[in-house]
């Protein structure tokens, strides 16, 4: 899909100067990328311990001699 956007010209060379990726595109896409990365980390961290009343899974352990 193409789109049209305004890029801040110091942001771009700071991020091409951080990642060493010259194409706008691929950067632009990288930069999409690493946003959802980092955002379905937070909600896996918020979401963590929404639950105290659950009991832990069972886990088979074997002993070791």
């Amino acid at each position: 899909m193409r789109t049209t956007i305004a890029l801040d010209d110091d942001l771009i060379a700071r991020a091409q100067a951080y990642t060493g990726i010259e194409e706008k595109t691929a950067l632009v896409r990288a930069a999409l990328k690493a946003l959802i990365q980092r955002e379905a980390a937070m909600r896996l961290v918020n979401h963590g311990g929404s639950q105290p009343g659950i009991k832990g899974a069972p886990r088979r352990r074997q002993d070791v001699e």
